[in-house]
């Protein structure tokens, strides 16, 4: 698996954590943050095309994944996420960096910046969070279907298996999470799945200050209509792009929608503030 990061461990929050670095150092900070079954090598595609607009990109395994620390079982809150990128973002002293999470990384991302950045970020990029909760209903993708493909994984799988799953993706992509699913702890998944249901993101949407972006999939059922619905009229001042041809994993999915979407606010977002 040829990446094009550069891999860097950092002790943050308590753990190591590994990083991948793209982009030149000096340049404007934007922390990737995947979801709950993508360590940072998943979203190498991306940080690719991000750095070449002018971006210092930063993507960590999450804590449980990839080559970062497992933490007990109990310590796989929101909370806990916020506070470890809080710790990477200090010790890599990132300056009011953009954040562009997705899935599991959006939510992070909000709470980060509620929690611990106030209105010292840039961008804020949540793409596809989970809005299942409390009273919300459950999140579609069941626990019994992460850990199929957990154990299927550590087994040993390859591209074609992993494609069942993922049918549009190209065909790197799938290689990749077929070598790196294995790395995700079972329990890191199974406790942030029902972190899904219990953990409320609508409080970290009502409190996150701009400048923010949502982005869903088109065809997406972890931010249904009724869930596009209330986070128009909760936050309504918030720019809202629907990505046709895109379910839930928006990059994968529709790498070129995905880019015409998002690609002028990244680009502004570079520009120094008057």
């Amino acid at each position: 698996m040829e990446l094009s990061g550069e891999s860097v461990q950092v002790i943050a929050n308590g753990l190591r954590h590994r990083v991948l670095r793209y982009g030149r150092p000096g340049a404007r900070d934007l922390v990737l943050l995947p979801g709950i079954t993508s360590p940072a090598a998943t979203a190498d595609f991306l940080a690719v095309l991000i750095a070449d607009l002018g971006y210092r990109v930063t993507v960590p395994d999450m804590r449980g994944r990839g080559e970062s620390d497992r933490a007990a079982s109990g310590q796989y809150r929101l909370t806990d996420y916020a506070a470890d990128v809080a710790g990477l973002v200090a010790a890599l002293n990132l300056r009011t960096p953009a954040v562009l999470g997705h899935s599991m990384g959006a939510r992070i991302a909000a709470a980060y910046c509620v929690l611990h950045a106030g209105e010292q970020h840039g961008l804020v990029m949540l793409v596809d969070p989970p809005t299942s909760g409390p009273g919300r209903g459950p999140y579609p993708t069941s626990r019994d279907a992460f850990v199929q493909q957990l154990r299927e994984a550590q087994r040993g799988t390859d591209a074609d298996a992993v494609r069942r799953f993922y049918p549009a993706w190209p065909e790197r992509e799938l290689r990749i999470r077929a070598e790196v699913l294995a790395s995700c702890d079972e329990t890191a998944v199974l406790e942030t799945h029902e972190g899904f249901e219990t953990e409320d993101f609508f409080p970290y949407w009502e409190q996150i200050t701009r400048p923010v972006l949502l982005v869903v999939g088109g065809d997406s059922p972890v931010v249904p209509p009724a869930a596009v619905d209330e986070l128009r009229r909760v936050r309504p001042e918030i720019p809202l792009l629907t990505v046709s041809g895109a379910g839930h994993m928006v990059p994968w999915d529709n790498l070129e929608g995905f880019l015409d979407a998002v690609r002028s606010h990244l680009l502004t977002n570079l520009q120094p503030a008057d």
